[in-house]
């Protein structure tokens, strides 16, 4: 058994790939369970999560007690998936990865770019299938035999059987897995799943439901303790091949990333805002005066947290600090003050529309917000950001930082997106190509500003977003891995502004 804080150095940390022939057969559950199991044993682990999802790493990190980090090949290239995984699994002793989707599923029309096999492979990594035995017998045989012959540089090392029904079922299983060759490392029986809420986009966050996730939590870490082989597990973790290159560091892709030239619009002369109309007022009166700036010393970047906002990925806050910058959380939910010394701000994705009421109420922070992006300082916003800086959401009052208002929809947006930056901005030079993902269900009218942030391509070709002065808001997630040039871009803006 892996115990103690690590295990030899972070390219050879023993590590495990949750995979699935399909979503919906239990990959967080064992995934999640998995982490929690060896936690409680002493071990410290290293989550991780195949694809842009931003939910699953949360309830990741309640496992471990560390950060939950993505690994996206389509977002930040297959070139960075070691180097990262090996920064995140610095001073563990094990790692576990979720798939995401079925095994062999990745960006749509691209082969097998940011699929859960093409992960496995660049981490030299052996997977574990979770398969839902609840319909089936002897054709699991079939199943796993041909997740296995399909590609044979992705190694099965395991199956873990879900949702068997019975002792009779798990025999049945267990002999017709014999003929593959394949380790059965775990069987969950068929019971009452762990409560884990879902909505619009998916399980509930975290963040919005502490308590209630930490015992979903738990329960999965028992289920999967007594239904799985932990030493098999941890045997095959082991197995793993050893990792070349050096892990990932925020210091030094700054340094090694282009300086694009800043774009410097006039301080406190913000552009009109939306496509040729006048700049509106801040919310329910007069704009308010920003919050002072720090111009000594580290500038304070505000970065939205809380049950509203609870998307974005580790690494921006690492780079933004890395660029120079102090980086403080605030909760629009609960602060009616932005930190002290706000130089710029940065607003990620979350659940504004389950919250819009309670954000709409704090007219406070809302004008303080107004009044920073009035300033000229630096606000970039990225799906609930976007709604946020609206006029209002499902009719009700946001900031006015942009003259657009936001509403749900049924319609259910979701994708990878090719994104080429349409206007100068406080994030990137216009003509800068960067890789992006949506995920929403809702509607932003109009859906371009004046000033456009990205023009993208897949499904069609597009425009979207806003540039206004010292504003980037866009429906698109980016991981800033993937061009640290853009944490710094920011950082020197808030230093200028």
């Amino acid at each position: 058994m892996v115990t103690g804080a690590a295990v030899g150095s972070v390219r050879s940390v023993p590590r495990l790939v949750i995979a699935a022939p399909a979503s919906g057969s239990g990959k967080t559950t064992v995934a999640t369970g998995l982490m929690a199991a060896l936690s409680a044993r002493g071990t410290a682990v290293s989550p991780h999560k195949v694809g842009p999802d931003y939910i699953d790493p949360g309830y990741h990190a309640l496992a471990t007690g560390r950060v939950g980090r993505n690994l996206d090949a389509y977002l930040c290239g297959a070139e960075l998936m070691a180097p990262l995984f090996a920064h995140g699994a610095r001073g563990c002793g094990i790692a576990v990865v979720e798939g995401v989707m079925g095994l062999f599923d990745g960006a749509f029309g691209e082969g097998e770019l940011a699929s859960t096999a093409q992960v496995a492979k660049l981490l030299r990594a052996p997977v574990v299938l979770v398969v839902d035995a609840s319909a089936q017998a002897r054709s699991v045989a079939a199943l796993v035999h041909g997740f296995v012959s399909f590609d044979p540089e992705v190694r099965v090392g395991g199956v873990i059987l879900n949702k068997v029904a019975s002792d009779r079922h798990e025999v049945v299983l267990r002999e017709a897995l014999e003929a593959t060759g394949v380790p059965v490392l775990g069987v969950l029986r068929r019971a009452a799943p762990v409560e884990t809420p879902s909505r619009h986009l998916g399980l509930v966050p975290v963040a919005e439901r502490t308590a209630a996730a930490v015992a979903a939590v738990e329960a999965m870490g028992a289920q999967v303790a007594q239904g799985c082989d932990l030493e098999g597990l941890v045997a095959l973790a082991c197995s793993a091949g050893s990792l070349a290159g050096a892990a990932w560091d925020a210091g030094e892709a700054l340094v090694s990333s282009p300086r694009p030239p800043l774009p410097s619009p006039s301080p406190g002369a913000a552009p009109p805002v939306g496509p040729g109309g006048p700049r509106p007022q801040a919310p329910d009166g007069p704009a308010v005066a920003a919050t002072p700036l720090k111009k000594a010393g580290s500038p304070v970047v505000a970065l939205a947290g809380g049950a509203a906002f609870s998307f974005s990925y580790a690494e921006q806050a690492e780079l933004l600090t890395a660029a120079g910058a102090e980086v403080v959380t605030f909760d629009p939910l609960r602060d009616e003050e932005l930190p002290e010394g706000t130089s710029g701000v940065v607003i990620g994705g979350g659940f504004p529309e389950v919250y819009a009421s309670e954000l709409s109420a704090n007219e406070a922070l809302r004008k303080r917000i107004f009044g920073v992006a009035a300033s000229g300082a630096p606000v970039a916003a990225e799906c609930a950001g976007l709604l946020y800086l609206c006029r209002e959401l499902d009719g009700m009052p946001m900031c006015g930082v942009l003259d657009a208002s936001a509403r749900m929809s049924e319609r259910l947006t979701l994708g990878y997106r090719d994104a080429v930056a349409v206007s100068d901005s406080v994030l990137a030079a216009a003509g800068t190509r960067m890789r992006g993902h949506e995920f929403h269900r809702t509607v932003v009218e109009p859906g371009a500003g004046a000033s456009p942030a990205w023009g993208v391509r897949v499904p069609e070709r597009r425009v979207e977003g806003f540039v206004e002065g010292g504003v980037h808001a866009s429906y698109l997630h980016t991981h800033w891995a993937s061009a640290p040039g853009v944490a710094r871009r920011f950082v020197e803006r808030c230093r200028t502004s």
